[in-house]
C-alpha cells in the first residue's frame, strides 16, 4: 500500500545532523519534520515556529508534507531559519537556498546517542543548550534505571513490524533497535533493508512480536500472525501492539516513554515502578 510505504517513510525522517548556522537565534521557523517540531516544543522554542508540514501536530501554516513542500508558500512566511530532514525533496531544498533562504537539513538518527547528539545541536540552534542538557540528562538517567530493573531478565526474541505491504522491519540501523535492545530484548531483524518476508519471521521464530499501528490495520495484521502456529510470539499469545506516535518521534523523552512501553510489552513480569 502506498499510504503504508509513505508512513514508514516518515518513520525514517527522525533527523540527526546539521550545516552551518547563524550566530544569532532564529525567531521565525519553518519546520519539515515532525520530530524537529516536537522537539522545539520541547525546548520551549515552539514560538518561533511560523510553519510546519501535514504530519506534525502543531497549529501553524503548513508548507507541505515530509516529502514535497510548496515553495513558494514557505518563502511568503518570511522565514529566517527552515528545518529540513533527509526525506526532504532536495531540490526544493537547493531553489530555497538558491533564493537565499537559510536551510539546515537533519539526518536519521541511528541510535539514543545520534538522538541527543541531534537534539543538542537543534538547541544551540535557538539558543536553549542548557535546556536541552537538562533533559538529556534525565533521559539518560531513566535508562540507568530500567538497565538496573531488567538485567538479570531473560532476553526474549523480538520482531517489531513497521510497515505490512510490503513488510517492513526496524534494522539494526535505526533507533528503534535501540529501544528493543535497551528493553531488555533481541531485535531478530537481519535484513539491511527493513524488508522482510512473513517466512523470514517464522525461521527466525520470535518469542514477542510488536505491530507499530502506523498504517496498517493492526487487528488484521494480528490475525495474520495468529495463523502461524508454529511461532513462538503466536504459541505464548505475545502478539502486541505500540502505537506509532510512541516510537516515532525521535526526541529524547519520546524515545524513554517508547522505551517504558516496550519494557512492560517484553518483560510483563516487572511490576510498575
Amino acid at each position: 500500500m502506498r499510504k503504508s510505504k509513505l508512513f514508514f517513510l516518515i518513520l525514517l525522517v527522525l533527523c540527526f545532523n546539521t550545516t552551518v548556522f547563524s550566530q544569532d537565534a532564529p525567531n521565525r521557523i519553518i519546520s519539515l519534520g515532525p520530530s524537529l517540531t516536537e522537539e522545539l516544543y520541547l525546548l520551549g522554542a515552539e514560538g518561533k515556529i511560523i510553519g510546519c508540514t501535514t504530519y506534525c501536530k502543531c497549529p501553524k501554516e503548513k508548507v507541505g508534507n515530509v516529502i514535497e513542500v510548496n515553495v513558494e508558500k514557505i518563502l511568503s512566511l518570511k522565514p529566517d531559519l527552515v528545518l529540513a530532514t533527509s526525506l526532504t525533496n532536495q531540490r526544493d531544498i537547493e531553489k530555497l537556498r538558491s533564493l537565499g533562504v537559510n536551510v539546515i537539513t537533519f539526518k536519521t538518527p541511528r541510535n539514543f546517542s545520534e538522538i541527543c547528539e541531534q537534539f543538542l545541536r537543534l538547541a544551540r540552534i535557538v539558543k536553549k543548550e542548557q535546556k536541552a542538557k537538562e533533559i538529556i540528562k534525565q533521559a539518560n538517567t531513566e535508562i540507568e534505571v530500567i538497565k538496573k530493573r531488567i538485567k538479570d531478565l531473560p532476553r526474549p526474541r523480538v520482531f517489531i513490524q513497521i510497515g505490512a505491504r510490503p513488510l517492513f522491519t526496524a534494522t539494526k540501523d535505526l533507533f528503534i533497535n535501540d529501544l528493543i535492545e535497551l528493553a531488555g530484548g533481541i531485535n531478530i531483524a537481519s535484513s539491511k533493508t527493513g524488508l522482510y518476508s512473513r517466512e523470514r519471521v517464522i525461521e527466525d521464530n520470535p518469542d514477542v512480536i510488536i505491530i507499530v499501528t502506523m498504517g496498517i490495520a493492526g487487528e488484521r495484521e494480528k490475525r495474520q500472525w495468529e495463523t502461524y502456529k508454529v511461532v513462538e510470539a503466536v504459541k505464548r499469545k505475545r502478539i502486541y501492539f505500540i502505537d506509532s506516535e510512541k516510537v516515532c518521534n525521535a526526541t529524547p523523552l519520546s524515545f524513554i516513554e517508547a522505551l517504558k512501553e516496550i519494557v512492560k510489552l517484553i518483560h510483563p513480569e516487572i511490576e510498575d515502578g
